[in-house]
């Protein structure tokens, strides 16, 4: 408990005017043990002159990508993130805004939230998308619930390959028996169809795949949708939006439901977060899909007006029939990602993607040309792509992180056997300099 810093006249003027006998009888479920007895060790107060200086001082001990040269990926990425992307969010107008209940003063952010699912549909090629949820992970937790309640069957199938963290969040939403969770087990960096045929069965209500895969490796997201659709199961699909500038999408193939990380489009790293999940399905998921939609309309005069729609079943007079209890959404997040695909544009979105793929394929090269390293996988692979190394992976890390490169995430800890593997990403913002420097000190390494 925090100290009460009140001088006895001040506490017993409180006490009395709240009806109880000493203010510590507001703190009477908390054990004695737990309370703070004493005033808390402090220094002394500063200046606002002396509180920057020393905030500043804390601030140079961390060392982003802007010191280093990130290599990283595994969901979060560093890509370009055009100027004007920041100074739009930054107006007083988005930055302060809050849900959009009252329709009739808030037009403007209904109509950002209405572009922003109507560009998510576009990318993914699905009917109808959401106003965003929290992140990637809570979008693919949420996508298998509204399989469960669609369906009415208790089965939900992972790919081994899809995001550890997501399928984390994923067992963590169905831990309390609301549904049985199997994961699907992978081979050669593919989610494997002979396993999955042996456990889709009449009481599975979705299979949830990533595109491109955790490992960086393209699926067969067509036969997976074939496989679904014979035994009624949905196909979910958990989707890069960088990759879709290039992909064929998801929609395109049999998903029914696709979701996934926004953080690439417009936002930044932030030290993991904020970030914003898009959620989009096909119409008949209409009923089921979580949080809320912006809906476009005309007033008595004839004019567009925006609107939310579905939103009571979170909120207000029918919240006990809610299938979900995410009732906002990532509105700051999602009109970066608006303002970041308004700019772009399909050309523009669609370079950024064959830049990723063609500077990944360089640096896949490079390193696979040092003795000793290799290509854990043969398959088409985007951005991303597991190498293997005679030392283990995160000891390459600590060494390369030395010489200023973060050279990727260790799969050691998401994958028992994979400790001398290292997955690498490779993103627009990387130059060959920087991608030649990563292949020498690596070779030096080894």
């Amino acid at each position: 408990m925090p100290y009460i810093p009140h001088t006895p006249s001040d506490r017993e003027r409180m006490a009395r005017t709240i009806g109880i006998e000493d203010i510590d009888e507001l703190f009477d479920s908390v054990p004695e043990s737990l309370r703070l007895a004493e005033p808390l060790n402090l220094p002394p107060p500063l200046s606002e002159m002396e509180l920057i200086r020393e905030l500043s001082l804390i601030a140079r001990r961390n060392r982003g990508v802007d010191y280093y040269t990130s290599f990283l990926g595994a969901g979060a990425y560093d890509h370009f993130i055009p100027s004007a992307v920041r100074h739009i969010v930054g107006r007083s107008e988005f930055y302060t805004s809050y849900t959009p209940y009252q329709a009739e003063i808030s037009q403007g952010m209904l109509q950002v939230i209405y572009e922003f699912q109507s560009m998510i549909c576009a990318l993914t090629g699905m009917d109808i998308a959401n106003a965003s949820v929290y992140d990637g992970a809570t979008a693919t937790a949420e996508a298998a619930i509204m399989a469960l309640n669609k369906s009415g069957r208790r089965r939900v199938l992972v790919s081994q390959l899809v995001n550890p963290h997501y399928r984390a969040v994923v067992e963590t939403y169905l831990s309390q028996g609301l549904a049985a969770l199997e994961i699907v087990r992978a081979s050669e960096g593919s989610t494997s169809q002979e396993e999955l045929q042996s456990l889709l069965d009449e009481d599975t209500a979705c299979l949830v795949v990533q595109y491109p895969n955790f490992v960086g490796t393209i699926e067969d997201i067509g036969a997976y949708s074939k496989m679904c659709d014979s035994a009624g199961a949905s196909l979910v699909v958990v989707a890069d939006p960088i990759a879709l500038g290039i992909l064929k999408p998801p929609g395109a193939l049999g998903a029914d439901i696709v979701v996934g990380e926004g953080q690439s489009l417009g936002n930044p790293l932030n030290y993991g977060g904020p970030y914003l999940g898009f959620m989009a399905a096909r119409e008949d998921y209409l009923r089921y899909i979580p949080g809320r939609i912006s809906g476009a309309t005309v007033d008595t005069e004839g004019n567009r007006g925006y609107v939310l729609t579905l939103q009571a079943r979170e909120q207000h007079i029918r919240r006990e029939r809610a299938y979900s209890n995410i009732c906002t959404n990532q509105a700051l997040n999602a009109l970066a990602a608006t303002v970041y695909l308004s700019l772009m544009g399909k050309s523009g979105l669609r370079k950024v993607a064959e830049l990723c793929l063609q500077k990944a394929h360089y640096l896949a090269d490079r390193l696979s040309s040092i003795d000793g390293v290799s290509l854990a996988y043969t398959a088409p692979f985007f951005k991303e792509f597991v190498v293997r190394t005679p030392l283990p992976a995160d000891k390459v890390v600590s060494e390369l992180r030395k010489h200023r490169i973060l050279a990727g995430e260790p799969l050691g800890p998401h994958y028992p056997d994979m400790d001398n593997c290292l997955l690498v990403c490779v993103t627009e913002k990387r130059t060959r300099d920087e991608m030649d420097e990563f292949a020498e000190r690596l070779g030096e390494i080894l």
